[in-house]
């Protein structure tokens, strides 16, 4: 079955990084586009980054632009989510997502806190 487990979160100070990490399995990775999403405390779910599949373009919120870069590795079957300059608004649950056969897929996500 399709499985995506996120990880690499944790507490980090204002303009510091992390690279989160989605690991895969139960589909054919390298042929599907993959997404970041995250959620803050009494917010909507909104879109981070996106990867595609085929030419490998990507797409970023703006708050996401020069900060945050998504990539993938097809043989570990990982894409990641590398976010510098980090901010206390980046402060969110985030979740990776795949759309395989029209069915949407979520990982449990991974909480990334910015704080001094």
């Amino acid at each position: 079955q399709v499985q995506l487990v996120e990880s690499g979160g944790g507490l980090v100070q204002p303009g510091g990084s992390l690279r989160l990490s989605c690991a895969a399995s139960g589909f054919t990775f390298s042929t599907y586009g993959m997404r970041w999403y995250r959620q803050a405390p009494g917010k909507e779910r909104e879109l981070v980054a996106a990867l595609a599949s085929g030419d490998g373009s990507t797409n970023y919120a703006d708050y996401a632009k020069g900060r945050f870069t998504i990539s993938r590795d097809n043989a570990k079957n990982t894409v990641y989510l590398q976010m510098n300059s980090l901010k206390p608004e980046d402060t969110a649950v985030y979740s990776c997502r795949a759309v395989i056969s029209s069915r949407i897929y979520w990982g449990q996500g991974t909480q990334v806190s910015v704080s001094s």
